[in-house]
């Protein structure tokens, strides 16, 4: 993160878009993409990441789902939908993110500055989502397209349909089928400093409370909260999914 600081507006936005291999007619999209939240404190919205970071996570599952479904003509719905979450799972975001040199053009706050790896690697995953949100807005869905499948391309293979599936994806799937009708999930609650918070999250369905779980991110927190409804309905045992969160 300090290398950030070595960094200027215009040369990070030069090197954002030599990654991005566009030209940005509007700037102000690509230095927002790059820009933590924290970073952001008393200014407008749109001055960091979180917008564009909304936008992107939409193109980014539309682009990557057309593509499976035209690579692999013979892959099932479910090897399809597999293979899209292990795509654009945060840790594989992420990582391309990390490859492709972004993290010394995050722009962090001074709260989030004591967050470490665990800080970066979500704000990489966000930063991915957003840039391409950012392309999507300046260029249109071709150039967004093409970002895509040059860096998150290379890792596309049949077999990530294989990959263990998500907790919120295995309750999604289970709710839709059993009860015809999706998951909801609310943020109840965040808690702690700033450097190192904790947020909980219910999941909901037919608005009743099934799961409720907390994490470092609400993110986390919605997995853990779905993991507690699997293990709730009878779906899964505790350990089944490691690593998603804590349950309470």
């Amino acid at each position: 993160m300090s290398e950030a600081r070595t960094l200027d507006a215009k040369q990070r936005v030069a090197e954002a878009e030599r990654i991005c291999g566009h030209a940005f007619g509007d700037k102000s999209l690509i230095s927002a993409a790059l820009t933590h939240p924290s970073a952001a404190e008393g200014k407008p919205v749109s001055a960091s990441y979180e917008r564009l970071e909304f936008l992107g996570d939409s193109i980014l599952g539309a682009i990557v789902a057309t593509d499976l479904f035209e690579r692999f003509p013979d892959m099932d719905e479910g090897g399809l939908t597999q293979a899209k979450i292990s795509l654009v799972s945060g840790k594989m975001l992420s990582s391309i993110a990390e490859g492709l040199g972004v993290a010394p053009l995050i722009v962090m706050g001074e709260s989030e500055r004591g967050t470490g790896s665990r800080g970066m690697h979500s704000a990489l995953e966000n930063v991915y989502e957003a840039l391409v949100g950012a392309l999507y807005l300046d260029a249109g869905y071709g150039p967004a397209h093409a970002f895509v499948q040059r860096t998150l391309g290379p890792e596309v293979s049949p077999a990530l349909a294989l990959r263990p599936i998500s907790p919120k994806s295995r309750l999604q799937e289970i709710t839709q089928h059993d009860m015809h009708c999706g998951p909801e999930y609310k943020l109840v609650s965040e808690e702690g400093p700033a450097h190192d918070p904790t947020f909980t999250s219910v999941v909901m369905v037919e608005g009743r409370r099934i799961g409720r779980g907390s994490g470092s991110s609400k993110k986390a927190s919605e997995s853990a909260a779905a993991v507690d409804a699997l293990v709730r309905l009878g779906y899964a045992d505790k350990g089944d999914f490691d690593g998603a969160g804590t349950t309470n």
